[in-house]
């Protein structure tokens, strides 16, 4: 018999992904939560996932549908608080209480389920959009997340974000970002939240092709990964 556990070893980590779906259908037609599926589908066998967003019944994330993931991932820009209150105590309750791993995408760190599972605002001291590379340096090389990524990797074009960020000290760090104008951010962030894992991923702002790169697509599917318990 199959395992029914959340990141079970006997099957496929299932996968939820999920956007608000305002990036521009232009340079993602698919939305962001179709290229994370495309991601995963490009490891095999080891992921199972649905896609889903904002406007699907219960806003994306019914009973059904979190009862059946091990992992939510979750990009949000510009609809954060338009998550109902039933739909964040749902997400909520599957991540501590059930061991759903949650990893939340870029802007998503003003999502009403990544500041409530912090218990912070998740806040930044600011944000420009100046199509400069970003560094990605990778600051526990023995971290799963981390796998295959060396030192770190550049991303050509991306958001600058910087500190300070409004969030509880991260359990794991993996990576932190520098930028153009000598700022620096913790852009790979882990937690422990009840019985559930959280990591936090900043790059892949939504007018650059970020998640078209190798290695963010690599940092993606490790972050999946390693939020399922596996």
């Amino acid at each position: 018999m199959m395992s029914e556990t959340v990141g079970g070893p006997s099957r496929p980590i299932r996968v939820l992904s999920w956007s608000e779906r305002t990036e521009p259908e232009s340079l993602y037609p698919a939305g962001i939560n179709g290229v994370v599926a495309q991601i995963l589908a490009e490891a095999g066998h080891d992921f199972e996932t649905r896609v889903t967003d904002l406007a699907d019944p219960d806003q994306g994330v019914s009973e059904a549908d979190l009862e059946w993931a091990d992992v939510l991932v979750w990009f949000s820009h510009l609809k954060h608080r338009q998550v109902e209150d039933a739909t964040l105590e749902r997400i909520l309750r599957h991540v501590q209480q059930r061991g759903m791993g949650f990893l939340p995408l870029h802007s998503s760190l003003d999502s009403r389920p990544f500041q409530e599972l912090l218990g912070h605002p998740g806040r930044i001291a600011g944000w420009r959009e100046d199509e400069k590379p970003s560094h990605v340096w990778v600051v526990q090389k023995d971290h799963p997340i981390a796998a295959g990524l060396g030192d770190g990797f550049v991303i050509p074009a991306e958001e600058m974000y910087a500190e300070p960020f409004n969030i509880p000290p991260p359990d794991e760090l993996v990576f932190i970002s520098s930028f153009a104008g000598g700022e620096v951010f913790r852009s790979g962030c882990c937690w422990y939240r009840g019985a559930g894992r959280m990591f936090f991923f900043q790059p892949g702002h939504e007018t650059y092709p970020v998640y078209y790169q190798a290695e963010v697509r690599r940092a993606v599917m490790n972050g999946v990964r390693w939020c399922s318990g596996r």
